[in-house]
């Protein structure tokens, strides 16, 4: 089962390639998503826009389109808690703060910080951790605002090359930043970073540029020029046409995942750290795909 979720009436008229900066004219983002739980061998969404322990949302507000994507750490499963419950909970509330209007479109560290304390705050206690990553457009000035904290993240590709992209963050190897909520009198042995750690950056935006969300279940199995590969199949703003590339991407990952002869990225990065690895990363895959397009309302 896959994911399709649309801007309802936004019509898209950009040209792919790009246009002067310099135009008054809003934008937004037609944005398709895609995914896979490792546990199962084809895609499958749960409730809540999850892919196994990953989640993800997509939201509009009037100034502005937002993306999300969190990947819960699967270490909490040996302690009983449910990995997927913290990085959906983070997602969900990041996605109605935008609805709500409460946000600043030049400040997507302050979605997450405020979607983290909200989850502190809970009445109801929740427990684990998740790595995340906020994409906000500005439609007006045409400016990409990010922030990612840990091992999730985004390219921006323009004419065939990426042209921007997150950095990376980990402690060490296999262990990226997070944000955690530890059982009582563990907090200072639970690994928890503060959302205000998560790099950010922001980026002008032309019309046409390609943007792609995506959890390390992606990153970990598909190296840059498998990714270009596939985007350079994408030739219209169409939906359909997005969805359909990052089913494609998405597919050709979970492949990867479980080829135990491929050279992957991850497999790449752990003998870089001594370690004798090979083959795919079994992982949970989340994809968002987007193209910057004029804004019609």
């Amino acid at each position: 089962m896959l994911s399709v979720l649309s801007y309802g009436r936004l019509v898209a008229r950009a040209v792919l390639g790009g246009l002067s900066q310099t135009d008054g004219r809003d934008y937004s983002l037609i944005t398709a998503s895609y995914g896979f739980g490792k546990d199962f061998r084809k895609g499958i969404l749960k409730k809540g826009m999850c892919y196994g322990d990953d989640a993800c949302f997509i939201a509009r507000h009037r100034t502005a389109d937002v993306l999300g994507v969190a990947d819960g750490v699967g270490g909490w499963r040996d302690y009983g808690v449910d990995p997927s419950q913290f990085s959906a909970t983070l997602m969900r509330t990041c996605e109605r703060l935008v609805k709500e209007g409460r946000f600043t479109p030049s400040n997507p560290v302050g979605i997450l910080t405020s979607g983290y304390y909200e989850l502190l705050q809970n009445k109801v206690p929740l427990l684990g951790s998740s790595t995340a990553c906020i994409v906000v457009l500005d439609r007006r000035s045409h400016r990409l605002h990010t922030c990612n904290l840990g091992d999730s993240g985004f390219l921006v590709v323009r004419g065939g090359e990426v042209v921007h992209r997150s950095d990376e963050q980990q402690h060490y190897f296999n262990t990226p930043f997070q944000l955690s909520i530890a059982p009582p009198g563990a907090e200072g042995v639970v690994l928890s970073d503060s959302p205000e750690a998560a790099d950010s950056s922001s980026f002008d935006v032309q019309l046409g540029d390609i943007i792609l969300t995506a959890t390390d279940g992606l990153f970990d199995n598909m190296p840059d020029y498998m990714i270009l590969h596939e985007l350079k199949k994408l030739k219209t703003t169409n939906y359909d046409s997005i969805l359909q590339t990052a089913q494609s991407i998405a597919k050709q990952a979970h492949d990867l995942a479980y080829d135990p002869n491929y050279m992957s990225p991850f497999a790449q990065f752990a003998c870089d750290n001594g370690l004798n690895v090979r083959g795919g990363k079994p992982d949970d895959i989340t994809v968002l795909l987007s193209i910057v397009a004029e804004y019609t309302d």
